[in-house]
């Protein structure tokens, strides 16, 4: 059968490297619903509320300055070791259409524990609406994606070999979901070391949460207890930051942590 040859764009590239990358990362998957009522309700309770990927960004993060293990990465090079990162550093999938061509790049997002939910959100946002050339991080793995192909896989072989590169480029987790589209049980890849996908709020105020991690890391157990932690906070820190928000009122917000 006579087909027709297309060109492969810039960004699909990207998503070719990125799963070159992750290739060989031995993922583990759990999944658990959350109950969350009380964040919930005190989202509900503000006119221009954050999404929802700001607010997992957060609470993972929050919940990732207390657990060392949840900040370190598997390096291999220049000896294979483990790499614990000081401060947390998020990876937020976005998606996106440009110049007809749907596509997703992955948004930085620099200690989110230590910003604001308005400002996490904020830079989240900006990965969304900005012109690609606006936003740091889009531009930086474009430019990797635009070498030779010699050159450019030895580009990814640098920032996920080497410890402290990964943490630059790859951050120590990723938060992604297609609840905007509908929701459903997505199994992402990245070169980790831990993804967090979310589904679509439920009737009955529980939310179910996936969270994939480098095996070599950690085990089972450790993400059995990130996840009641994690339910803890969304309902305790982050409520009470949203219902603090409401309480103050709307204010301009800056984009940061790019």
């Amino acid at each position: 059968m006579r087909g027709t040859v297309k060109r492969i764009s810039l960004l699909r590239r990207l998503i070719i490297d990125l799963m070159h990358a992750s290739r060989n990362i031995p993922f583990v998957s759990l999944s658990r619903t959350l109950h969350i009522r009380p964040l919930l309700e005190a989202r509900a309770a503000l006119a221009g509320p954050p999404g929802y990927a700001a607010i997992f960004v957060k609470a993972f993060a929050i919940v990732a300055r207390d657990e060392p293990v949840l900040r370190t990465l598997y390096a291999k090079w220049p000896l294979p070791c483990f790499y614990e990162l000081p401060r947390n550093v998020a990876m937020v999938a976005i998606s996106r259409v440009e110049n007809g061509e749907a596509c997703v790049l992955p948004q930085r997002v620099n200690h989110p524990d230590e910003l604001s939910l308005a400002e996490v959100d904020a830079v989240i946002r900006k990965g969304k609406e900005a012109p690609i050339n606006e936003v740091p991080m889009f531009r930086k793995i474009l430019l990797a994606s635009s070498l030779p192909f010699p050159l450019r896989r030895l580009a990814w072989a640098i920032g996920v070999n080497f410890g402290r590169q990964r943490g630059n480029y790859f951050g120590n987790f990723a938060v992604t979901g297609v609840a905007a589209c509908g929701g459903g049980e997505l199994h992402a890849l990245s070169p980790g070391p831990y993804i967090l996908s979310f589904d679509v709020v439920k009737p009955d105020h529980s939310i179910d949460i996936i969270i994939r991690w480098d095996h070599r890391v950690t085990d089972a157990a450790l993400i059995a207890r990130t996840f009641s932690r994690l339910e803890q906070v969304l309902n305790g820190e982050i409520a009470a930051e949203l219902r603090a928000q409401r309480a103050a009122g709307p204010k301009t917000v800056r984009a940061v942590g790019l």
